[in-house]
């Protein structure tokens, strides 16, 4: 049995790709850095994140990308003995236009080293590439019209202006031919996410649309040619939560289809499992897999007879769930970062942290401010429960108020909690609480804990915070004297999502926990990570 999602936290827009009796599906990153996450599966039931394949500046280099821009849904394939991966890298967001530059990567393997990237175009985001069963290669993606009234927050259709479709010459590594609408989308309307694929003759299109948010879906069209024209699935939608709010997997759309060897057929989608009261989803959008049958008229359907994703999916035939530990610690023992763990935009990590300084540690080398869009030193992993504890110790020795490092409960710059160790002008080194909850457009800071707690002037500070559900409270202790003292009152977790602070379709990444340092003196003080903890509760 498949248990959705398949891979919980943020990991939107699953296209998946299968190679033999390998199952890749690779997600969006956004602005987090390396970009795209490609998991393995050999079952559909277990999976394992194994490359990050964006790491080198030539391939991608977000430092001034805001908020929720960087790589938006790639698109993974094999053909020729390779892999192709496919990736807008976003550079705006707010306003009417988006800056969606395109591009092409591959690799022998998905192990391997990826090669530099081929820009291909800038019409629209959400770029997939489909090679046809007669060796030509064809480039789809959704072409934005920014002459309507079109804002981050608030999309508007018309700025959705369909699905081009062009012929890719991968001997002259470019496109050529003419550029054609194929698809305008159904009444729900902000067509975006194409993928392609045939069966019996027929062009399967499918697309994401209605937004991210509530009413999303993925829609169906088929054509005996390419480009088109396209008939609409008799159900319009094949995947879509939007009229049934009872649903757990809710924003269900935006995925790709896959056939097992023996001809079983699933399909991705992204989803979002909402909390009460406000509908919330804090663990943002997900990754999620439905079974599918083929009828007797050539559409594909749910095997559930609806259009409403099901958590419990059939599986392959002897494919069993493997249990995840409740509690992944982290020592910074090994020289290497973790897999769990990113950073935010910068192909060069080398300037906000190593594990080489001070083996067995992580040392954060303090830049610009929690959320400076340039480069910021904040290094966290995904958040995977609605309800979870992290803990770490921090070495920190402050000069000034300017320099500030702990631990953080992290969606953007306007969307964050952090309890750390400072320096106040009277208290002396001190733990305190910076939030900004939500304060959307000026991520002004609160302190819920005011000046902080005054603590020794010397020795290491374990920090912790646990998120029950909406709920987020933070803990320190002088490590090896007394018990973990709370600090500061219940704060909103629920704000770190993407419903929070400025709304649905504002931004769509994640929860992240992790530790951060920022010295605005410009004198880049280091702090001192030892280790680091994750726990479901």
């Amino acid at each position: 049995m498949i248990r959705n999602p398949i891979l919980p936290g943020f990991n939107p827009d699953p296209s998946i790709c299968r190679v033999g009796a390998d199952y890749y599906i690779a997600t969006s990153t956004f602005e987090w850095y390396p970009g795209v996450q490609i998991h393995h599966s050999r079952d559909l039931v277990n999976w394992t994140l194994v490359r990050r394949p964006l790491e080198r500046r030539s391939q991608l280099d977000m430092r001034g990308n805001p908020d929720s821009c960087g790589i938006w849904a790639p698109c993974l394939s094999y053909a020729d003995g390779q892999f192709w991966l496919v990736y807008t890298d976003v550079k705006r967001f707010d306003g009417s236009f988006k800056d969606a530059p395109n591009y092409i990567v591959t690799a022998p393997s998905i192990e391997a080293e990826w090669s530099e990237p081929v820009y291909v175009n800038s019409s629209g985001f959400d770029p997939s590439l489909f090679h046809d069963d007669d060796g030509r290669k064809w480039f789809v993606n959704m072409q934005w019209n920014h002459r309507t009234e079109s804002y981050g927050g608030s999309p508007k259709s018309p700025a959705f202006d369909g699905i081009l479709l062009q012929e890719w010459d991968s001997a002259a590594k470019a496109l050529k031919g003419p550029i054609k609408n194929i698809f305008a989308g159904s009444p729900l309307g902000l067509v975006e996410g194409p993928h392609l694929f045939k069966r019996n003759g027929w062009y399967y299109l499918t697309t994401a649309e209605g937004g991210t948010g509530y009413d999303h879906a993925v829609t169906m069209a088929r054509s005996r040619n390419i480009d088109g024209p396209y008939e609409m699935h008799p159900n319009m939608h094949l995947i879509t939560s939007k009229d049934h709010p009872g649903a757990v997997l809710q924003r269900a759309g935006h995925g790709q289809y896959v056939e097992t060897p023996e001809g079983e057929a699933y399909h991705t989608h992204l989803c979002g499992r909402p909390l009460p009261p406000k509908r919330r989803c804090t663990l943002g959008r997900e990754t999620a897999l439905q079974k599918c049958v083929w009828r007797d008229d050539d559409w594909l359907y749910l095997e559930n007879g609806t259009t409403v994703p099901d958590v419990d999916v059939p599986g392959l035939s002897g494919a069993v769930p493997v249990e995840k530990p409740m509690r992944s610690e982290y020592s910074f023992d090994g020289g290497t970062l973790p897999a769990d763990f990113q950073w935010l935009r910068t192909p060069e990590p080398a300037r906000i942290f190593n594990l080489t300084d001070r083996p067995g540690h992580l040392r954060l080398i303090a830049r610009e401010s929690i959320g400076s869009w340039f480069e910021q030193s904040l290094v966290a992993r995904r958040q995977e429960h609605h309800s979870f504890r992290a803990e770490t110790v921090v070495e920190f020795s402050p000069d000034t108020y300017q320099q500030v490092a702990g631990l953080t409960h992290y969606y953007n710059r306007h969307k964050f909690h952090a309890v750390a160790v400072t320096l106040h002008e009277t208290l002396g080194r001190c733990v305190t609480i910076l939030s900004c909850n939500g304060d959307y457009p000026n991520g002004r800071l609160s302190f819920p804990a005011e000046s902080g707690v005054a603590i020794a002037a010397e020795g290491r500070v374990q920090l912790a915070m646990e998120i029950r559900e909406n709920d987020l409270q933070f803990f320190w202790q002088t490590e090896g004297k007394g018990a973990w003292q709370p600090i500061g009152p219940v704060l909103d977790a629920g704000v770190i999502s993407d419903e929070g602070g400025r709304g649905e379709h504002g931004s769509f990444t994640g929860a992240f926990a992790g530790v951060f340092a920022f010295d605005t003196s410009g004198r880049a003080k280091t702090a001192d990570f030892d280790w680091f903890n994750y726990d479901e509760l």
